[in-house]
């Protein structure tokens, strides 16, 4: 088979807001420690560098940055947690190789609608360094791989889940609204005290206050959130219902466009939350084609120029007449199709590698490709029929499957940050 995963890379929509490079400046004889870190340290240069590049991504948001102190503070406590995190990945070896990370920038600029030149001039027109970019999507790709590794991969989802899931949002009449969310949060360590228990608490009722008195939500979030989206503005973004956190997800409902929570206590500490927005969303229609192929491999008896030569054959032969389905069962590659005659049913976008999906999506019904390559060899594609299908369905259990991940992951990602940050040698200079 050919078809591929579709997985969220919520890394790349935040690369692209990493226009501005977070420096990471040279030792210097006057430069001076602001924090040990385990066996690193973080220099006043580089958490000056994170500053002025945070107080841009602020005024690009059109947010008022906190007073200096407090800045310097959230920026750094943000600066360790990402060195510990960066620590751990050597450890594990995980890295980002050139391939990889050229192919991540070329997906930046193409969302972007520019070239790979285009888009290095257009960074270096406003005075970033190319290269220092460049290493800051590597470090971004590094942390995404550790919890991939660390959290994510320990995650399972088990269909009866998502059923139990779906029934639950039914009764509740929920499944079609979204929500627009702010966070923040007041934590708790691990095995907190009932004085540190209280303050917690304390401390989150006088933000309450403060917020109700009408302290600026997303300036507040800045100077006093512990959440990993606090130098954000607390912004959660849009959720669907069933993407709510468990924590929430009676309680975002119950609320007016406007309204902010009391503090809502976790394993992890207090949370308010503040409902920006609320919409509805519509039925879910995708336009499908329904083709077939044939695939032949290149291997270590079959080489690149061969294999197209091949397909290019069963090409010319297919035109003259004969029967596709007939020359797909006899000498297709591709074990998941071949069987059916090369058949690969109702297709949606996205399920294709991106090659043999934009080969197809050119062809009209009843067309057959020119030879196109992929990772899997040399293909000719034919389109039979397309259709608009609405795969509500479908897209309620995937997005139902995916709010359940979103839901464990974040829970986990929590403890396990705090988990990290408590078991690491901190000792802050600032």
């Amino acid at each position: 088979m050919i078809r591929t995963s579709t997985l969220h890379l919520r890394w790349l929509a935040l690369a692209i807001f990493l226009f501005a490079p977070l420096a990471q400046a040279a030792m210097t004889e006057i430069d001076r420690m602001v924090a040990i870190v385990n066996d690193d340290i973080i220099t006043r240069t580089e958490l000056d560098e994170q500053v002025k590049t945070v107080r841009a991504q602020l005024r690009q948001q059109r947010i008022t940055p906190p007073a200096e102190d407090v800045l310097l503070r959230q920026v750094l406590e943000k600066m360790i947690l990402e060195r510990i995190q960066l620590q751990l990945a050597k450890q594990l070896s995980i890295i980002v190789d050139d391939d990889a990370l050229n192919q991540a920038i070329n997906g930046i600029a193409t969302q972007n609608r520019l070239s790979l030149t285009e888009f290095r001039d257009v960074l270096q027109n406003e005075g970033y360094d190319f290269a220092e970019f460049r290493e800051n999507i590597r470090k971004e790709m590094i942390l995404v791989r550790l919890r991939q590794q660390s959290v994510d991969s320990r995650i399972n989802i088990t269909e009866q889940e998502v059923d139990n899931f779906l029934a639950i949002q039914r009764r509740q009449g929920l499944s079609n609204d979204e929500y627009r969310l702010g966070h923040i949060l007041v934590s708790v360590p691990d095995g907190a005290t009932p004085e540190q228990i209280s303050a917690a608490q304390t401390r989150a009722k006088e933000i309450l206050r403060q917020l109700r008195e009408g302290a600026d939500f997303s300036a507040t979030a800045i100077s006093s959130s512990d959440g990993q989206q606090a130098l954000d503005g607390g912004e959660l973004g849009w959720r669907r219902a069933n993407e709510l956190p468990t924590l929430f997800a009676d309680i975002v409902p119950q609320m007016q466009v406007g309204d902010i929570s009391e503090p809502i206590r976790s394993g992890s500490g207090f949370h308010i939350i503040k409902l920006s927005d609320h919409r509805t969303s519509e039925r879910h229609t995708v336009d499908q084609t329904h083709a077939r192929h044939i695939l032949k491999s290149v291997n270590e008896l079959v080489d690149d120029d061969n294999a197209r030569a091949a397909v290019l054959e069963l090409r010319a032969r297919a035109l003259a007449g004969e029967d596709f389905a007939a020359l797909a069962r006899e000498y297709s590659q591709d074990p998941g199709s071949a069987t059916n005659g090369g058949d690969l049913g109702w297709i949606s976008p996205g399920q294709m590698v991106g090659e043999f999906e934009r080969t197809m999506n050119e062809l009209t019904p009843g067309e057959i490709s020119q030879p196109v390559r992929t990772r899997f060899g040399w293909h000719i594609v034919q389109v039979l029929e397309r259709r608009q299908h609405d795969d509500t369905e479908e897209y309620t259990r995937d997005t139902a499957r995916e709010a359940i991940f979103r839901r464990k992951a974040e829970e986990e990602n929590q403890t396990w940050l705090q988990r990290l940050r408590e078991e690491a040698y901190v000792e802050p200079r600032l």
